[in-house]
């Protein structure tokens, strides 16, 4: 018995010898190609020439058809022609030639309605009778100084209709027919008719003919005149023209064929054995073929699934797939490397995960919940994880549907960041910042120290003299116990301003965490003005405060905003340590802006430029001479952090406008 051939490029032989090629496969393969070859290239062979054979027949039956139109028309004109040569006739011979030309006209009108006039001109062109008018077509002189009227009459007095060119008019494109009326030999006058080239296709254009063609009428130069169609003439090369004579000067009826419906059997079966032939071919080749691009697919495959690896592998974002019941599907090295686990020990792992820190079990297993329905933030949210070891991290996760390739949800992916390093430098810049808060209000303090110290001398001052003048009292024995009394009430009083100006200047510059609490912005204002009022004294400054009379509460730290007026307030007063005392005035306004109370600090200086008011806010950029900079920038950083707003503005009046607002309701 033979062997079974081998299905493989080359077989083995028994004997063992090297493999031989099967050249007869490929010589076989060959021949079956060139033949489905040779077979479609007759095949295209034989359907071009069945299309060329119906483009003649086509071409045939037009140019036959085109004549007959040609034909009909000239005939139906010749007809009219001979009619108003005899109504011509008879008016030579009539009694009362009016009355005939009416019945006449009016007949000849009825019967033809592509005639829209027939007039009836004496020897000197001028208007006897007309039907329906007797207006002339047209002036006798045109645009070009030309004469038609005139020209055409002496034309027709030759003794034969003579036809005049074609024309536009409001209404439609027309041409006119003059027939000459001779009596015994003697011109009489001229029978004039008006023919409508839309009407003439319309009446002398069978439907047929209009189903099949499309007509038109165009002059020399190639403009259309008239034409008759049921439907747009589709892109085709079949078309027929034939000189439009009479009337001629030119014109040419041009017909053009519509593109007629394939022969739907002749065409379905050259397009199955085309596409019979078609797959032949391409089985062959496929049966070559295809292990190639099986061993192709599979290399493309294993080179894809090492790129994608090598790019998991180079991740620092975790990413960890769940399906729609939660279990882990997939974890790459990045998110495995945070937690401290394998992927084996995650990998269908069901809630609780052990990498959830026990802590936040509730909110973490609430977290899950939510993404599993849906409803996963697209922001991301935050969450604290556990190690494997037992530390914990912050960890910020953005969570996204997981699609298959046949558009089908499997599961969520989820992208891990950890934050834990960003959350500790944002603690380090905000305690930083708050030092540097203490600091400016203990520099502030520094500046303000003799202006405290004078308000601290005066109660002082004052408590020395009411005790020094009680003791001399005592020691004369002449007193009177209520005027004792009243001077130690007011000393009391000195002494309980002077431990209030103490206490509000260790609440301004203790070191204390920021406390919101509902707070009047009037009484902040009139504390700040409080601290700053006797330096303004000395420099010659006046203090207005404007404040409206309903005040509603907000939330806020009422030492950090005094710690921002009292910056502004002062920056106002030494921006006007120039001007004349009459014209240094700093005024303070509270009023309410819709949602927002607005505060105003508003100095008459010489103002900021405007190249400046960008840099003004930021860090290490100040206009003193001796300045840090880092005064407007906490101050705005202060605004901000109580959702509000800090901005300048330039002061009509001269000098700039610092502008807080603050919401009043914040969610």
């Amino acid at each position: 018995m033979k062997e079974a051939a081998i299905p493989y490029p080359y077989e083995r032989r028994r004997s063992g010898r090297r493999p031989v090629p099967l050249r007869w496969s490929n010589w076989y393969l060959s021949i079956l190609k060139l033949a489905v070859g040779l077979l479609l290239v007759l095949l295209v062979t034989l359907l071009w020439l069945l299309h060329r054979n119906e483009i003649d027949e086509q071409r045939s039956t037009l140019i036959a058809d085109v004549l007959w139109l040609e034909q009909s028309v000239r005939f139906h004109l010749d007809g009219n022609s001979e009619q108003l040569q005899q109504l011509a006739l008879d008016l030579t011979r009539a009694r009362n030639q009016a009355e005939l030309f009416d019945l006449r006209a009016r007949h000849i009108l009825k019967n033809n309605p592509e005639l829209r006039q027939l007039l009836w001109l004496d020897a000197a062109a001028r208007t006897l009778h007309g039907m329906p008018t007797q207006a002339l077509p047209r002036p006798d002189d045109d645009a070009r100084g030309e004469q038609p009227l005139g020209r055409s009459i002496e034309l027709a007095r030759l003794g034969k209709p003579i036809y005049s060119d074609a024309y536009r008019t409001a209404e439609a494109t027309q041409f006119e027919v003059y027939v000459p009326i001779f009596d015994d030999g003697h011109y009489r006058g001229t029978l004039l008719g008006v023919y409508s080239l839309n009407g003439l296709l319309k009446q002398q254009v069978p439907w047929w003919f209009a189903e099949k063609y499309q007509v038109r009428v165009v002059d020399g130069n190639g403009a259309l005149l008239a034409s008759k169609s049921k439907v747009d003439a589709s892109p085709t090369t079949l078309s027929y023209p034939v000189a439009f004579d009479p009337p001629g000067y030119g014109m040419v009826l041009h017909v053009t064929a519509y593109r007629g419906a394939d022969n739907l059997a002749q065409t379905l079966i050259a397009t199955l054995i085309i596409v019979l032939a078609a797959a032949v071919f391409w089985s062959l080749w496929a049966v070559r073929g295809s292990i190639q691009r099986r061993l192709s697919a599979e290399q493309a495959l294993r080179s894809e699934y090492a790129f994608r690896k090598a790019m998991e592998d180079s991740l620092m974002v975790g990413m960890r797939a769940r399906d729609l019941d939660g279990r882990v599907t997939y974890a790459n090295p990045a998110f495995l490397q945070m937690v401290g686990f394998t992927a084996e020990e995650l990998i269908g792992r069901e809630p609780p995960m052990p990498y959830w820190a026990p802590e936040e079990m509730e909110r973490t297993l609430q977290l899950h919940n939510n993404v599993l329905q849906g409803n996963a933030p697209h922001e991301g949210f935050e969450i604290r994880l556990m190690h494997k070891n037992g530390s914990r991290f912050d960890a910020l996760i953005y969570e996204a549907p997981l699609i298959d390739a046949d558009g089908r949800q499997t599961g969520w992916m989820g992208s891990i960041i950890d934050v834990t390093g960003r959350k500790h430098a944002e603690e380090l810049a905000r305690q930083q910042q708050e030092k540097l808060q203490v600091t400016a209000r203990l520099v502030t303090m520094g500046e303000m120290a003799s202006t405290l110290a004078h308000e601290l001398n005066q109660p002082l001052a004052a408590i020395t003299s009411y005790n020094a003048g009680c003791l001399n009292k005592l020691e004369s024995g002449d007193f009177n116990p209520g005027q004792l009394k009243e001077t130690l009430g007011k000393l009391a009083l000195q002494a309980q301003r002077a431990g209030h100006i103490i206490r509000r200047v260790h609440d301004f510059v203790r070191k204390s965490e920021p406390k919101l609490a509902p707070c009047d912005l009037a009484e902040v204002i009139d504390d700040s003005i409080g601290f700053i009022e006797a330096a303004a004294r000395r420099r010659g400054v006046r203090i207005v405060r404007e404040i409206q009379g309903m005040r509603p509460e907000l939330p806020a730290d009422q030492v950090m905003l005094e710690q921002v007026l009292l910056n502004l307030m002062r920056n106002g007063i030494e921006a006007m340590s120039d001007l004349p005392a009459d014209q240094k005035r700093l005024t303070i306004k509270l009023g309410q802006v819709d949602t927002q109370m607005e505060i105003r600090v508003i100095d008459c200086g010489p103002g900021i430029a405007p190249d400046l008011v960008e840099k003004l806010f930021t860090p290490l950029f100040s206009t003193k001479a001796d300045g840090m900079g880092m005064g407007l920038n906490i101050c705005r950083s202060i605004i901000e952090f109580h959702h509000g707003r800090l901005w300048v503005e330039n002061n009509p009046d001269g000098g700039s406008i610092f502008v807080i607002t603050l919401p009043i309701d914040r969610q």
